[in-house]
């Protein structure tokens, strides 16, 4: 049954029953690492950018009518006027060519006046460029861990009391608090040395010294020695310090007040360690000599550690960096 007028084939096309729209594209989704506040995602350029300026777009030129065409090629021709070619003649080509002249003439004004600056400025400039040196560069440390302490070949000053337990008898470590009581520079590395395992090894690694001191802490109650031998190589400390043990170990030193006057009496923790070719010993007790239970070894190695930081290593640091002696 027919419904309506019939349109022709043309008439549906241009009416357009039915209009098909093409799918719409999703947003851009954004990265979830665009909300790093160290790397933000840059968006992407937006499509559907005008054309550049100079060039003309792809589609969409409307055809140009005679009356258009006329008015280009006379905008053409007066566009033309304006330029100028070596090839043109007449008068039209003249004025340019006193521009050009006056150009010429203004770039070798400019390049005198630079060649006058230059050479007026230049020696000055080279004179404050130059670098002056105040002092000597520092050697570069050996490679490995004890750089020049490594071996006493390339540290070779010797070391003294001062320099490695310091010149004050005070010292204060977060709120604890020390005092040195006594130091001994021994003739021989055996007289600083307990057990004939460690003094054979003392010997056998060419120890030319042994210094030592005693210390205390402020209530009184922790006392102890620490003792540094100077060795010939790294291998030889190590081998000094493999013998440590309970018969085998730095000898207390025994100060000349009440409290480190006790020291090597009752029972006490002993160890050796090696920096470079220098060897640490210690020698820590309770005053009383009494056995440290959990809390006073706690509390004892509490004061190695603080005494040692503060002093020994303080300076053998410096030598490893510097191959000279802690000033």
């Amino acid at each position: 049954m027919d419904s309506g007028p019939r349109r022709s084939r043309r008439e549906r096309a241009a009416g357009g029953e039915t209009t098909q729209q093409s799918p719409q594209a999703p947003p851009f989704a954004q990265s979830p690492f665009s909300q790093s506040p160290f790397t933000p995602a840059q968006q992407p350029p937006p499509s559907g950018q005008p054309p550049l300026p100079g060039q003309s777009p792809l589609t969409g030129q409307p055809a140009q009518s005679p009356e258009s065409e006329q008015a280009s090629q006379s905008q053409q021709t007066q566009q033309s006027r304006v330029g100028w070619s070596p090839y043109d003649e007449g008068r039209r080509s003249r004025a340019p060519l006193w521009f050009a002249i006056g150009g010429v003439l203004l770039l070798g004004l400019l390049g005198g006046g630079l060649a006058m600056m230059w050479n007026a400025g230049g020696p000055s400039t080279a004179e404050a460029g130059a670098p002056t040196r105040t002092s000597a560069p520092l050697p570069s440390a050996p490679p490995g861990k004890y750089g020049f302490a490594a071996e006493r070949k390339t540290d070779p000053d010797p070391i003294t009391v001062k320099e490695i337990f310091g010149s004050t008898k005070k010292i204060a470590i977060s709120g604890r608090a020390y005092e040195m009581t006594v130091t001994s520079k021994d003739k021989k590395c055996t007289d600083g040395a307990l057990g004939d395992k460690l003094q054979k090894a003392l010997k056998s690694g060419k120890c030319t010294q042994f210094l030592r001191a005693s210390f205390r802490d402020k209530a009184g109650k922790v006392i102890g020695t620490i003792g540094v031998a100077n060795l010939r190589t790294s291998g030889t400390a190590t081998k000094v310090a493999k013998v440590g043990d309970a018969s085998n170990y730095v000898k207390p030193l025994a100060g000349k007040d009440s409290v480190t006057k006790m020291l090597g009496s009752g029972s006490g923790g002993a160890k050796i360690s090696a920096h470079g070719h220098y060897a640490i010993m210690v020698w820590f007790q309770n005053k009383d000599g009494s056995k440290p239970d959990k809390k006073g070894s706690k509390r004892i190695f509490e004061a190695i550690k603080d005494l040692t930081d503060a002093t020994v290593f303080k300076a053998l640091d410096n030598r490893s960096m510097t191959g000279s002696a802690l000033s």
